[in-house]
């Protein structure tokens, strides 16, 4: 199995304490990814991570470059940091990496979406993911305002394709999630939603699948890492194998 591609889940943080007159500014670089590129590499399959500081710079801008790798993973990073590219940046025509991704996927490709605040729309609409090429290609729909969900009280995801190869040798049931993002199921027969969670009478798509001309593609709509997973789910002994299970799904090795 080729190289999985992992763009995004890298954030810096930016703090001020005040003691009276005196301000001092601290900052901290974090990696959220670090349980499932352990999950992943575990089980043999090699990571390839570009965080979303980086994905202008070295995010790939040709079919060959993609071909690089087995999946795709786009997680808590926004369009705008795919979209832009040093060239535009100098007001030069460059190319548009989302319709790269949607026709790479189209070709072939295994493309995976997971959630977050920087994923489908996003906590604050700032992901813009809506109306763009790799929309296209998800196996889900997207609201074109915020579509962050907060949910503190837990939402228990519910499958609904037990007999799916995502869901092989699982060791329980999936547990509870703190958050996702709230995205739209598309017509019987052009996806199919495997989980779902309920919230205020609504069954929210979780995990959904889809065949893509000559590819494959998945939305998982909650986070890979804290906080939308709860701790619970973070130690849940099939954290690293359900990971898996998609990653092999997407990339047409299950």
């Amino acid at each position: 199995m080729k190289p999985v591609l992992l763009a995004g889940e890298t954030f810096h943080t930016t703090s001020l304490s005040a003691k009276g007159l005196e301000v001092r500014a601290s900052s901290r670089y974090s990696n959220g990814a670090l349980r499932f590129v352990g999950g992943l590499s575990s089980h043999g399959i090699e990571v390839v991570q570009i965080g979303g500081e980086r994905c202008e710079a070295e995010f790939p801008k040709t079919l060959v470059e993609l071909d690089k790798y087995s999946a795709v993973i786009i997680s808590d990073v926004g369009a705008l940091s795919l979209l832009y590219t040093p060239e535009t940046r100098l007001g030069k025509r460059s190319v548009n990496r989302l319709e790269l991704l949607r026709e790479w996927t189209a070709l072939g490709g295994g493309l995976m979406m997971a959630g977050g605040y920087t994923s489908y729309q996003g906590i604050d609409g700032s992901a813009m993911f809506h109306g763009t090429a790799i929309e296209e290609a998800l196996p889900v729909a997207l609201h074109a305002g915020p579509d962050g969900l907060e949910a503190p009280e837990g939402l228990d995801p519910v499958i609904e394709k037990r007999e799916h190869p995502v869901f092989s040798d699982l060791p329980s049931s999936i547990p509870y999630v703190l958050g996702m993002n709230r995205v739209k199921p598309l017509p019987d027969g052009v996806s199919t939603t495997l989980a779902h969670c309920e919230n205020r009478g609504q069954k929210l798509p979780l995990l959904s699948v889809r065949e893509y001309h000559a590819g494959r593609s998945l939305a998982w709509t909650t986070d890979i890492a804290p906080h939308w997973l709860s701790d619970d789910f973070m130690r849940w002994e099939g954290y690293d194998k359900l990971m898996v299970n998609m990653v092999k799904w997407v990339a047409k090795e299950i």
